[in-house]
């Protein structure tokens, strides 16, 4: 049986006096590529917060690998959206990738060594950005910098990747490459991925969620009308695109 990496026990959480979680329970084992898609609003984000430990929930569990995210934080991987970086700032690419690495430094002062730079090295590699080691991140194109964001989450050899929305305002060529990037990284590391890429994301995850305030889970990667309806609140038309390849019904149709 698959070891459990990710598990939630009714995990409720709210700000300012209204619920964001409800009752969210949800399992993700080993070598699952998971998808978690829904509305703006619907908690995405604060979930992945969850699992990172930066977020309490008010009342519920959740275990990474055994035991709480606090303590096993250095095993995972985070992609933050895109918008949280300001790629103004004069930086250049090797030193943003090797950043990520700061965590894994315990002695005082902290100070990269040796190790820190193969790890850098190998996640320039593991991305295809080697060769922009040492330009500024600010004079490189999204897609670009895409990948340095990933590499920088890569940095500490996760065992798990959590990536929100990380092709939120990119071309369609640059999202077709990212998600091959992502299938190969799939086949040495467990993935949980917030995306609206619905059409899309179906032909590379192995399973999806739907969350919007309450989490509907179902252990494949096909996303059932009720699933859709269920999480929107209304009628969502969907195409998906790659295999399996299938439209959903029209509005009104029983």
């Amino acid at each position: 049986m698959d070891e459990e990496v990710i598990v939630a026990e009714d995990v409720w959480y709210s700000r300012n006096d209204q619920y964001i979680l409800e009752g969210v329970n949800l399992t993700i084992r080993s070598g699952d590529f998971y998808a978690i898609i829904g509305p703006n609003g619907g908690g995405k984000t604060t979930l992945l917060k969850i699992f990172l430990g930066l977020l309490s929930p008010d009342r519920g569990t959740v275990r990474i690998f055994g035991g709480t995210p606090e303590k096993n934080r250095s095993r995972l991987g985070y992609v933050p959206q895109m918008r949280t970086f300001d790629f103004h700032y004069p930086i250049r690419v090797r030193d943003m990738v090797l950043s990520g690495r700061l965590s894994q430094i315990r002695r005082i002062p902290r100070r990269f060594g040796t190790g820190d730079r193969a790890a850098t090295d190998q996640a320039l590699e593991t991305m295809g950005i080697t060769h922009l080691a040492d330009r500024e991140i600010q004079n490189l194109s999204g897609g670009e910098q895409q990948r340095v964001i990933i590499a920088r989450a890569l940095v500490g050899n996760p065992d798990i990747l959590l990536l929100d929305e990380p092709t939120l305002s990119v071309d369609a060529p640059t999202q077709a490459g990212f998600y091959q990037i992502l299938d190969d990284l799939a086949r040495r590391m467990t993935i949980v991925l917030i995306t609206h890429d619905i059409g899309v994301v179906v032909s590379h995850v192995t399973k999806i969620a739907c969350l919007n305030r309450r989490l509907f889970t179902h252990d494949s990667r096909e996303i059932t009308q009720d699933m859709i309806d269920s999480t929107y609140g209304c009628p969502v038309d969907i195409i998906a695109h790659g295999l399996p390849h299938r439209v959903f019904r029209h509005h009104g149709e029983e």
